[in-house]
């Protein structure tokens, strides 16, 4: 495959050239090539971008597929530029064990769009009980081990987490949530919980599992981190733990860089969230925590749901945004037509710095390297349509809005999986 006359983001910058690809890998990067090749891409006025990878999805297979499977989910992936997803454990049976991961893995590859990446579940059944079988995950392929959903409350569980999984070369993925303090909560704790009668959840209820998994962190010698931030003080604990020379990486998602609780106001139920979407005070701190290097990544923590999910009282409705299509769109809008980032920095949060964390293929465009490519016209505007998702999860707070950035090809392993 040749990919000609494409705009290439590489992390020195922007490069007008051509891209050869052979045998799933590219073999070279130059202002022109000159061969015969069976394909020929002409990416006059795209952009040529590493493969995205999303170190925070939700496919709920198996045990939810009402709410998507693996094939759905990875239609929408691709959809959304994203040629490596690693998806969270908390399916039904939970994937705490060898023979479900195993079956994620499988099941990804049958379907054979983008890369699964199975992340494998911290304890038996996410109870925060008893260790899960993680060296046999890891055999099977898990990539990392996470409890997403909940918090392991119990700080020696953890610990012995953390220092188990360090000896596999894996890494905790620590959703941070003190369920004592949420108490029941469904939004941000402030003006809008009041103005609405909404039940609020305090910072402190993040903030402090940010601190304490930090502290272990800190004391093993061992890295952690930090799932889907949303509060201003979590980035200043991120902040001064990277200053001291503590090993912790930490993501946010689109929904919390972008918006405030504002949105709530109307009561839409695709506004509920775990953490929730906060104040403007956490959004420009997160945006400082993305510019400043803070926050590593840009994750979706894609949560498709079935529309009874939703479509009930806002205290009853499930916790959950579905994003993987909209993502890139949003990087484009927010951060780069903004002038906050650059095309090089949101490709570092969007794909380098994934697969750095999780020690992943990819992650950025070199000769040598897998030929996972998205190709975008970032200049390009449409208004997001639910209906029009590849994703079985239409729960999309964001209808309506009027995005720039239009994934055109998504290329895996040398193969267009997706094209507009």
């Amino acid at each position: 495959m040749l990919i000609k006359n494409a705009k290439i983001v590489l992390p020195e910058g922007v490069l007008d050239g051509d891209i050869l690809i052979q045998d799933k890998k590219i073999v070279k990067i130059a202002e022109e090539i000159s061969v015969q090749d069976d394909t020929v891409i002409d990416a006059t006025g795209l952009y040529a971008f590493p493969g995205l990878i999303d170190m925070h999805v939700h496919l709920r297979e198996p045990g939810f597929e009402y709410k998507e499977d693996i094939e759905s989910g990875s239609k929408a992936a691709v959809h959304g530029g994203f040629t490596q997803v690693c998806c969270m454990p908390n399916t039904s049976p939970i994937a705490d064990n060898k023979a479900v991961v195993g079956y994620i893995r499988r099941r990804g590859e049958e379907v054979n769009l983008c890369k699964i990446r199975p992340i494998g579940a911290i304890t038996k059944g996410e109870k925060g009980e008893q260790l899960a079988d993680i060296g046999e995950m890891q055999a099977e392929g898990a990539v990392a081990i996470s409890d997403d959903g909940v918090s392991v409350a119990n700080t020696r569980l953890m610990r012995l987490a953390m220092e188990y999984a360090s000896g596999f070369n894996l890494k905790c993925l620590c959703h941070c949530e003190d369920k004592s303090l949420v108490d029941g909560g469904v939004v941000n704790e402030g003006l809008n919980s009041t103005l609405t009668g909404l039940k609020g959840i305090p910072r402190a209820a993040e903030d402090i599992f940010i601190a304490r998994d930090i502290c272990l962190a800190q004391s093993l010698n061992v890295p952690v981190h930090i799932c889907h931030v949303s509060t201003y003080s979590g980035v200043q604990l991120i902040r001064n733990a990277k200053a001291s020379g503590i090993q912790v990486t930490a993501e946010t998602c689109p929904h919390y860089y972008a918006f405030t609780d504002d949105i709530i106001r109307d009561f839409s139920t695709n506004t509920k969230v775990n953490p929730p979407i906060r104040e403007e005070q956490d959004k420009q701190a997160l945006l400082e925590g993305l510019k400043d290097g803070t926050i590593d990544c840009i994750v979706t923590d894609h949560a498709p749901h079935h529309e009874n999910d939703k479509n009930v009282e806002y205290d009853l409705a499930a916790f959950g945004i579905s994003g993987i299509e909209t993502s890139f769109s949003f990087a484009i809008t927010y951060l780069y037509r903004t002038g906050f980032m650059t095309l090089s920095e949101i490709a570092q949060k969007m794909s380098t710095n994934p697969a750095k964390i999780l020690n992943l293929e990819g992650g950025e465009l070199k000769e040598g390297g897998v030929a996972d490519i998205m190709l975008a016209d970032i200049d390009k505007q449409y208004t997001v349509d639910p209906d029009k998702f590849y994703s079985k999860g239409k729960n999309t707070p964001f209808a309506g809005y009027s995005l720039y950035g239009s994934v055109e090809y998504t290329i895996v392993d040398g193969q267009i999986k997706y094209q507009a």
